[in-house]
Formats: C-alpha cells, sequence, structure tokens
C-alpha cells in the first residue's frame, strides 16, 4: 500500500451494531494499523456505545461520539465529519459498522488518493462485485445508480454507495453544513456536490457483502427521500443547462456550452 497522504481518520456510525463492531475495528487495524477510528453512535439501546467506550478504553486509535438519538446516517456522518475537521487528519474514511465494507479492500481506496481527491468503492465497475444480497435490494441499488447518472449526468457507476475516502481539502471546501439527505441519498449529496466543485472522483472496485448479522437499516422513506432529490436535483441541472444555452441569433456562430454548470469534473474508474 502507498503512503496515505496523512494521517487517516476512518468514520463508522453505528446504531445497534454491537455483534458487528469488534470484527470490523479488528480487520480494520490489521488492514490499515496506522487508520484512526471514529465511532459515532446514536445512542444504541443494544450497548454498541459502550462497547465502543470499551475498545476505546484499550486502543487510543479509537474514539467514540455519542449521540442523544437516532437521527440518520447523514447526520451522524456529518457530526463525524466536523470531529474530523477539527483534528489533524488529512483523509476521511466512509465505512459501515456491518461488515459489508470489507476492510480488506481499503488499502487500495487509499492508493487511489495519488490522483483523486474523492474515491468511491464502487460495487459496479468491473472488478466490483455484491454478495449474498437479496435480488430486490440488488435491483433497488442498481436502478438507483442508473436515475441517478442520467438525471444528474454524471458517468460515476457507483453513486449511492457508502464505501469511500474524502482528502480533507473536499470536506473543507464543500458547504457540507447545508447537506440535510439521509440514507443512500447522502451519498449521492456529497458525490454531487464534489463533481460540481471540480474535485477529481475517482471509483475503485470493492466485494460488498450482505451482512451476517443484525437487522438492516433499509426503508421505503429511504428510497423515496433518495428519488425526489434526485429529481430536484437533476430538473434543476436541466434548468441551469437552459439559462446558460440562449438561443442563439440566427446567422451567428455559437460556441458549445459544457453539459452541466460544473464542467463534468473527470471520473475515472479503476478496472
Amino acid at each position: 500500500m502507498a503512503e496515505p497522504a496523512g494521517p487517516v481518520l476512518v468514520v463508522i456510525p453505528t446504531y445497534n451494531e454491537r455483534e458487528n463492531l469488534g470484527p470490523v475495528l479488528t480487520r480494520l487495524h490489521a488492514a490499515v494499523p496506522r487508520a484512526d477510528v471514529l465511532v459515532v453512535d446514536d445512542a444504541s439501546p443494544d450497548g454498541t456505545g459502550e462497547l465502543a467506550d470499551e475498545m476505546a478504553a484499550a486502543d487510543k486509535r479509537v474514539r467514540v461520539l455519542h449521540r442523544t438519538e437516532k437521527a440518520g446516517l447523514g447526520a451522524a456522518y456529518l457530526a463525524g465529519f466536523a470531529e474530523a475537521l477539527a483534528g489533524p487528519h488529512q483523509v476521511v474514511v466512509e465505512m459501515d459498522a456491518d461488515g459489508s465494507h470489507a476492510p480488506e479492500d481499503l488499502p487500495a481506496l487509499l492508493d487511489a488518493l495519488i490522483d483523486a481527491d474523492l474515491v468511491l468503492g464502487s460495487r459496479y465497475v468491473p472488478g466490483g462485485e455484491v454478495v449474498n444480497w437479496p435480488g430486490h435490494r440488488e435491483w433497488i441499488s442498481r436502478t438507483g445508480n442508473l436515475y441517478s447518472r442520467l438525471a444528474l449526468g454524471v458517468s460515476i457507476k457507483d453513486i449511492t454507495g457508502g464505501y469511500r475516502v474524502f482528502r480533507r481539502q473536499v470536506l473543507e471546501e464543500l458547504d457540507i453544513s447545508s447537506v440535510s439527505s439521509q440514507g443512500y441519498c447522502f451519498q449521492v449529496d456529497m458525490a454531487w456536490r464534489a463533481v460540481q466543485a471540480g474535485f477529481r472522483v475517482r471509483e475503485v472496485p470493492i466485494t460488498f457483502a450482505e451482512r451476517e448479522r443484525g437487522a438492516s437499516k433499509m426503508s421505503s422513506a429511504i428510497v423515496i427521500e433518495a428519488l425526489w432529490r434526485v429529481t430536484q436535483w437533476g430538473a434543476a441541472r436541466v434548468l441551469r443547462r437552459g439559462e446558460t444555452r440562449p438561443a442563439p441569433t440566427p446567422g451567428a456562430t455559437t460556441e458549445k456550452a459544457p453539459d452541466d454548470p460544473a464542467h463534468r469534473a473527470p471520473v475515472r474508474e479503476s478496472a
């Protein structure tokens, strides 16, 4: 693994993940020993927060941020990002606590920062894989990604995925205080903002495995929120394109305008 671009902080939101947290952190520190971890617990009734405290007491690389209520994935990540920006970390990682994001894939994601500002762990580029996921869940995921790609005019294959690596500069320059999206819509929102801001976005293949323990947090409300917000963003993009492309004067020549207001930041895929 190439040397990461500065200290690394892995932000792991938790809600009722007591069975999964220990194994995930053990695997993470085997894969990237120098990574620090911030567990963001939304007052899990199963004792996840208490377990995280025990792990933090035993390992100085682990810290815990306790929140008072279950406020959603997006809010948990934003709280984690704020903690990251208050400290020295130059690389911030999003990772699920349920084991679906293989810690063993993290070195490849960190390596990809050599020519990227935001690295997305992708299930849907060559080399990516989904394991043991129910057919209807994969259908929802693939359909949501296709719809988002078409609506927003980007070429990202897995814009809803939640395994990703940010350079500190991305979080500093994006107006993350205005992000209110939850669920996997939060992931679309953050990637879309990065593209609009002109940051280099790269996808790296990962193996995504269905959780073995505990219950999924997916709900119909999460899907509906994503569909509604992406539709709004897509419509706004089309309207902005119309505003920047006035009808040409007869006989005049015009230079072709970019595809979108962000001039479509480059998105590269790794095989």
